[in-house]
């Protein structure tokens, strides 16, 4: 028997639920559009639900990837196909939403950046391709292995690799049974079941490691103090929208108008972090300045990781 023909049965026998026919949708084709549509949304509604069984496997991801992030390691997204365009896309948007690039989270795609916008979907199964991407690697970061079937070899590779230089290890698939599971710190597993279109993983199994990454990439950016409440103090304001949405979250946090706000912005040369303690602590920008470089971020700070409350609390007590 030669290697490919190996290959071909193995991938055969594999053992996922996003493989099998779902018995609710064999009359796909048989039906209006109406139909059809209605078929595919009400397969999605269940998705949220497998997402959420899996919330204690996400959070302990998220604390792996504080741990990381807060001794200067990276986080790596590895994925190809729909997954692997996935992981890019939830690496680039925490720039300008939480000033978090390269430097923090990288994704890398199986076939390249071109794979992002053209389907390269042999270099799925290049193994090689994702062991070499231990060069871009080190001992401190998290390796993030993202595959619905939970078992595409360049992420294996890259998993292998990852490991062999004592890097943390995790992976998030829609197969309960991911071969790759056993060979990760933490394994966020999402049954989402048989697809409507059988295979079609960029369909639930997609949704659902949308759902994941969403989740994992907020909660750990919170966690890294990026926030205050539920508002974003870090975002890059780099068009109209995010300039307005940066003069609005300081009214939203500190009840001031809008005037006022984009005065001590200003004033505060654009660091949202400043122009926050200042306005909450009735402080000037200089002093707030200071308040704030003495509660840095810190994920350890127990209710205040961002330090604005604590910084807040320390200008109040000098009153």
């Amino acid at each position: 028997m030669s290697h490919v023909e190996q290959d071909w049965r193995e991938v055969l026998q594999l053992r996922s639920p996003t493989e099998e026919r779902n018995p609710r949708t064999a009359d796909l084709d048989t039906v209006p559009a109406d139909q059809v549509v209605r078929l595919i949304l009400t397969e999605d509604r269940a998705v949220a639900a497998a997402v959420a069984a899996a919330g204690d496997a996400i959070a302990a991801l998220v604390e792996t990837a504080v741990r990381v992030l807060a001794a200067g390691g990276r986080v790596h997204y590895v994925g190809s196909g729909t997954s692997g365009r996935l992981g890019v896309l939830d690496a680039v948007e925490l720039l300008p939403t939480y000033d978090v690039g390269e430097e923090a989270f990288r994704a890398h795609l199986a076939g390249g950046p071109g794979a992002m916008m053209l389907a390269v979907e042999g270099a799925e199964d290049d193994v090689e391709a994702g062991r070499h991407l231990a060069a871009q690697f080190r001992p401190g970061d998290l390796v993030v292995g993202l595959t619905a079937s939970g078992r595409t070899p360049f992420v294996g590779g890259a998993l292998a690799a990852a490991r062999a230089l004592g890097a943390a290890t995790a992976l998030v698939s829609t197969n309960p049974a991911a071969p790759l599971a056993s060979e990760v710190g933490v394994a966020v597993l999402v049954d989402t079941g048989p697809e409507v279109v059988t295979g079609s993983t960029r369909m639930k199994a997609a949704t659902a490691q949308k759902l994941v990454l969403n989740a994992f990439s907020t909660a750990t950016m919170v966690r890294l103090g990026k926030t205050y409440s539920n508002l974003m103090i870090d975002v890059r304001p780099t068009n109209k929208k995010l300039r307005a949405r940066t003069v609005r979250m300081l009214v939203q946090a500190t009840g001031a108008d809008a005037t006022r706000c984009e005065q001590v912005l200003h004033g505060a040369g654009g660091h949202v972090r400043t122009a926050l303690v200042a306005l909450l602590a009735g402080a000037d920008v200089t002093t707030a300045r200071a308040a704030a470089d003495r509660f840095p971020p810190d994920p350890s700070r127990a209710a205040d990781p961002a330090g604005v409350r604590s910084a807040v609390a320390a200008l109040a007590g000098q009153a």
